[in-house]
């Protein structure tokens, strides 16, 4: 395997990337338009890139994703896109009748300058867009950001284009849950509405990418956030965005245009970050915490004491979201592992200064590197040994290559099954990621343990 040759010695690399640890924006932005029922998700650009970010998509939660493309040709990359993408939206809701066309924008058509606002408002001019039937757009070039920074463009652009403000408080509250799996949204919504909360979920793919087999096929499945809960948006009475680089965009929007006050938590990954976004709901909305949540909460505790020992002293590589990676990394510190190498595609120097905070007391050095890549991980990896690594698929050439223990966590997982179904985040997907974790660990035990320590019950 090439990564055998993976070297020692670390060398400045300002121009080159080698294997990023993250994919582009409109993979982020398809994404976020599957979270709205009876939208078609739409990419201005070439066939071959809409071919690229449906097949992201659809490998990784094995589902199949339904996206239309402008597909441009040497024609359209020297005179603009303009007149494919107006005829695109006349043939999509004349063929497959969407409620909402969501357009994102690729390098080439980026590049070439298309004005998007311009062009979808002359399609509804012509009479292009059936009445009742909606077409919004978000600049998603993929020469800059991650999928992360896509989402939360495309998050943030059907706030500001569908929300309408009565004036009356609808008594709900919207929730931006980030780029988090279907499981991860159905999770937090069922928290919510275990407090007593009605919860605008936005954009929400449960029910989307991880819909039942029914031996029949529906282009738009039952899932997604209505169009009349994303107008009810700017009625409710507040807002909390789950992971500042996704969420917090979008929440910030609805409260400049309508005054709903919003509140940006990290991802509920854990303990104390889930015990954050229950306090964020219980003072939001003026209710207590169930029992059953406080249940759950110490059903995750009494796992981190039964294992604690091994747990304890473990180090760890990571490679993965900054939404993820931050509060992941707190709760690996909370139950004594020690997270010691730690890599994001996307840029952003808060990031480094917020692990840094977090690891400042583990006794041993710490690498983390914002707009890092794969290749630079296993570098540190070479140079400092860990007992664990946890990453996307891609991460498992390095498991291989150094026989490390390999939990899959993030995007995308190409190989393995269940992330769409099982959340990781609150305190059930605490539960989850402490059983993955101590999983692998314990497998290595057995495998490595000579007969004499061969044990039964651990």
């Amino acid at each position: 395997m090439l990564l055998r040759h993976t070297h020692t010695e670390i060398l400045p690399r300002e121009a080159l990337t080698v294997n990023p640890a993250k994919t582009c924006q409109p993979v982020g932005a398809m994404y976020a338009s599957l979270g709205i029922h009876n939208c078609l998700p739409h990419s201005h650009g070439s066939q071959g890139c809409c071919a690229y970010h449906r097949s992201a998509l659809t490998r990784h939660y094995r589902e199949p994703v339904m996206a239309a493309t402008s597909s441009f040709t040497e024609g359209s990359s020297v005179f603009g896109g303009q007149a494919n993408l107006i005829q695109a939206i006349d043939n999509i809701f004349t063929t497959y009748d969407p409620d909402i066309i969501a357009v994102h924008t690729t390098c080439l058509s980026e590049t070439i300058g298309d004005d998007l606002y311009q062009i979808t408002n002359k399609a509804v001019k012509e009479g292009k867009v059936p009445p009742g039937k909606h077409v919004f757009h978000a600049n998603t070039p993929s020469y800059v950001g991650s999928h992360v920074t896509g989402f939360a463009n495309m998050t943030k652009a059907m706030a500001l284009y569908f929300s309408k403000s009565t004036g009356v408080h609808n008594g709900r509250f919207n929730i931006i849950p980030g780029y988090v799996e279907p499981s991860d949204m159905s999770e937090i919504k069922r928290l919510a509405r275990e407090m007593g909360i009605r919860p605008i979920l936005f954009p929400d793919t449960s029910d989307v990418l991880n819909g039942p087999q029914t031996g029949k096929y529906k282009m738009f499945p039952q899932g997604g956030t209505p169009l009349e809960d994303l107008v009810s948006t700017g009625d409710s009475m507040g807002t909390i965005a789950l992971g500042p680089l996704a969420s917090a965009d979008a929440a910030r929007a609805l409260d400049g245009k309508w005054h709903v006050p919003c509140r940006v938590e990290d991802l509920p990954i854990g303990l104390s970050a889930t015990d954050r976004f229950i306090d964020a709901l219980r003072k939001a909305a003026g209710v207590s915490v169930p029992d059953s949540i406080t249940r759950e909460r110490g059903q995750l505790l009494d796992i981190i004491t039964d294992m604690h020992q091994y747990f304890y002293q473990k180090k760890v590589a990571l490679a993965g979201d900054p939404d993820h990676l931050i509060p992941l990394v707190e709760f690996l510190v909370q139950i004594d592992m020690m997270p010691i190498h730690i890599v994001t595609g996307t840029s952003g120097k808060a990031f480094e200064k917020q692990i840094q905070a977090l690891t400042a007391h583990l006794p041993c050095k710490v690498n983390v590197k914002a707009g890092g890549d794969m290749f630079m991980l296993h570098q540190w990896i070479k140079n400092d040994p860990v007992d664990l690594l946890m990453a996307n698929t891609y991460g498992k050439y390095m498991a291989k290559d150094d026989d490390i223990p390999f939990v899959r966590f993030g995007f995308p997982i190409l190989d393995r099954v269940g992330h769409s179904y099982f959340p990781t985040t609150c305190y059930r997907g605490g539960m989850r990621l402490l059983e993955k974790i101590l999983d692998v660990l314990l497998d290595r035990m057995d495998r490595d343990a000579p007969e004499e320590r061969f044990e039964l019950v651990m």
